[in-house]
């Protein structure tokens, strides 16, 4: 799930889980499959020869070494590590607080963050109305708006169609 809204495009390592659950979750494979299918689609559908990639902390201040964490000593590190032999721009781990200032201003073409919330909310700030969901690792191209199906609203006459026309003008330009 890559979700691309304004400057940035962002996928999530996991999904839909209870934060308590992230850092029993969170595996370096996991990381190294993010940042694998990022890479590919920033280079075939964007057009990203050299991508930058941004990994993010799980932990403020990444961890200060193990005081207040040490998922990035143990899992984030050595996935960079591992996986920087084939996406060479990949940087990180880099805190939370910082790394979505980085995207904004252009010096990440996308950031992986480590659960749903932790990217999403700075997307949502910037795109609420327009953001777009990638499936990244299908053969075949597939967004939609970035805020599910709306359910709740459906056949009320009020939804807003600008993620819709977004995910499908992403789409056309992603052929």
């Amino acid at each position: 799930m890559m979700l691309c809204g304004g400057p940035l495009k962002v996928t999530t390592v996991t999904r839909h889980v209870p934060l308590k659950k992230v850092s029993e979750i969170l595996t370096q494979a996991k990381i190294i499959d993010a940042v694998k299918l990022t890479d590919f689609a920033l280079k075939r559908y964007f057009g990203i020869k050299k991508p930058k990639i941004g990994v993010c902390a799980l932990n403020p201040h990444c961890g200060e070494g193990g005081k207040i964490g040490n998922e990035e000593q143990i899992i984030i590190i050595p996935a960079v590590k591992k996986i920087r032999r084939l996406a060479p721009g990949v940087l990180g781990p880099i805190s939370g607080d910082i790394i979505f200032y980085m995207a904004f201003h252009g010096k990440l073409d996308a950031v992986i963050s480590m659960y749903h919330d932790q990217g999403l909310g700075p997307l949502k700030m910037l795109a609420f109305e327009k953001g777009v969901n990638v499936t990244l690792g299908l053969p075949f191209i597939r967004t939609s708006p970035d805020h599910g199906t709306a359910y709740d609203i459906a056949g009320r006459g009020i939804a807003d169609p600008s993620s819709m026309k977004e995910a499908i003008k992403l789409a056309v330009s992603m052929c």
